[in-house]
């Protein structure tokens, strides 16, 4: 441990990546088939992950970090509790098109933990990663229930990083491909870009705006309200649906399968 110099050492690191993070700012590409935004938590993360590669961040003090997410976690629940009460009457009137969509999170577990379990033989940290799409809220819920130390605080935070770094490219490319194709209205693709991540929503608003300009304000209005929503009740629809669902298909995804043991996976030897 590096005991009494440790937290002033993470907290000034903290200090200055995030100075560096807010310094370059927000980023807009525009392709013309695509647009997207690079937001300033993507550069904190990718230089964190740099100095620790580089072993510039010893693995003690990464150590010490680690209870600082827990903290953290606890700060972004109560800020995250404190919006519903206010944004009540703006969800009721959203109507039932974009509540019901929130069922639509449930298709991550569904498409996600298959190919977590039978493919890559992941083991609890499946249940972590796969639930959702790993944003803030996840984080606080599995953090609160299991840890983040733990296998499942593992994935959800395994799937926040990848999510933060390929999701708003990711988001923004298939949006662009989806208008292409005219199989959805564009009121259903600006609904369908309110994710409850603010840089995956610009991303794929952004594409979708870029192919309808002409409804530029209805898009944006019906993708804040989606993103409203998805930051609101979506806690509510992880904490008691989509999670404990997931805890019950890995549970029977692993029972008889010969890779696992007691919903562990088997470690082979080399």
């Amino acid at each position: 441990m590096l005991g009494k110099n440790a937290d002033w050492k993470i907290h000034a690191l903290s200090f200055v990546l995030t100075m560096i993070a807010e310094f370059i700012g927000t980023q807009k590409f525009d392709l013309g088939f695509m647009a997207f935004s690079l937001f300033p938590m993507l550069y904190v993360l990718i230089l964190g992950m740099a100095l620790g590669v580089a072993k510039v961040i010893p693995e003690d003090m990464q150590n010490d970090a680690s209870p600082y997410i827990t903290i953290s976690v606890m700060m972004l629940t109560a800020k995250v509790g404190a919006t519903i009460g206010p944004n009540l009457s703006s969800i009721m009137q959203c109507g039932p098109a974009l509540i019901l969509q929130e069922f639509g999170n449930l298709g991550t577990a569904v498409l996600a933990l298959p190919f977590a379990v039978f493919v890559f033989k992941m083991g609890r940290a499946a249940v972590g990663c796969s639930h959702s799409i790993s944003r803030e809220t996840s984080i606080a819920i599995v953090g609160s229930k299991y840890g983040l130390s733990s296998d499942e605080g593992v994935g959800v935070m395994g799937g926040y990083i990848v999510g933060t770094v390929l999701g708003t490219l990711f988001y923004g490319i298939l949006c662009s491909l989806l208008c292409s194709t005219g199989l959805f209205s564009p009121q259903a693709l600006a609904m369908a870009c309110g994710t409850g991540s603010a840089s995956m929503m610009s991303a794929s608003l952004g594409a979708v705006v870029e192919a309808y300009p002409t409804m530029a304000e209805e898009l944006q209005a019906l993708a804040a309200s989606s993103q409203l929503l998805s930051s609101v009740d979506g806690l509510y629809m992880t904490l008691f649906i989509a999670l404990p669902m997931t805890e019950w298909m890995y549970k029977m995804f692993t029972k008889n399968n010969k890779n696992y043991k007691d919903g562990q996976p088997i470690k082979k030897n080399a």
